[in-house]
């Protein structure tokens, strides 16, 4: 599938290099700027549906996270406030020096932590869909009753974070892993489609591609220290927090009240791959938000 603007243009790609590592990125529309950060396993690829649904109003750029999609695969550099500002440094290297910010799951982690470090720069902050590591994270990956029964048990977070093993026994079956795992978080299985599989098992196979989405969360308690010391300072820009019925939910407000002076939330009757599920509905609320109204 190709990925397009409102018009049927197809999305413009670059690439930079920015804070040591070069990152593959896409742009579309014109107006004020919109960076829309993907999380895992996903790229860049996971907002197709909701781009040409911003480009009437907004130039969007998103790119591929250190490591992931076609960005250069890093040897190291994968906690948040690095990833943070391999963002940073794109965005001024294409001339945007204020825009909104969007992040999902791991890219809400590293939006967060960009907001913080550069709070004049970002005029609104959309948290989607994550529990930040020091606020959470690390409870959701216990063995217990609770977390098994919700379906909502991170376990993968042990397990990405022992070194090694977790690349011998993904590598050779990204697709079977990835289309369990992706699903599995769905309220809507069928919203993962068989172009959105083959680009993530694109990527996630190339050499060193299931390396790097480890490294990021070997990077988890690094980033639970870096949010612990960030959040002595609250975000002064307006945040929206988006959260899932059948997923993360209500805790995604919680922690952002937590963080963030001025939070309104809204919380959408699907799973936890929003923009792949529900694009219309999800991008509805990025619209309003940013016009400055309440959520509906």
């Amino acid at each position: 599938m190709k990925i397009v603007d409102h018009e049927g243009n197809p999305v413009r790609h670059g690439r930079a290099t920015v804070n040591g590592v070069r990152l593959h990125y896409l742009t579309a529309g014109s107006g004020e700027p919109v960076l829309l950060l993907h999380g895992v396993p996903k790229t860049s690829y996971h907002w197709r549906h909701v781009i040409p649904l911003l480009t009437p109003q907004y130039t969007v750029v998103v790119p591929d996270m250190r490591g992931l999609g076609d960005s250069e695969h890093a040897t190291s550099g994968y906690d948040m406030r690095n990833v943070a500002e391999d963002f940073a440094q794109l965005m001024t290297e294409l001339g945007h020096e204020r825009f909104r910010l969007v992040g999902e799951d791991w890219g809400a982690a590293a939006a967060y932590q960009l907001a913080s470090a550069y709070p004049e720069r970002v005029r609104q902050l959309v948290y989607q869909e994550m529990i930040l590591p020091g606020f959470g994270l690390e409870d959701y990956s216990f063995l217990t009753p609770e977390n098994v029964r919700s379906y909502v048990w991170l376990w993968h977070i042990n397990f990405y974070s022992v070194p090694e093993f977790p690349e011998m026994l993904i590598n050779g079956h990204e697709r079977e892993y990835f289309s369990y795992f992706m699903k599995h978080e769905t309220h809507d299985p069928a919203a993962i489609t068989p172009d959105a599989l083959d680009e993530y098992v694109r990527c996630y196979s190339s050499p060193g591609g299931v390396r790097c989405m480890c490294e990021i969360y070997r990077a988890t308690l690094t980033d639970g220290d870096q949010n612990r010391a960030s959040a002595k300072k609250k975000l002064p820009m307006p945040v929206l927090a988006v959260g899932s019925e059948h997923f993360i939910g209500a805790d995604n407000e919680r922690q952002m009240r937590e963080v963030a002076d001025d939070v309104r939330a809204v919380i959408l009757p699907w799973g936890h791959q929003l923009a792949e599920e529900s694009p219309d509905e999800l991008a509805g609320h990025y619209l309003r938000f940013f016009a400055g109204e309440e959520p509906a």
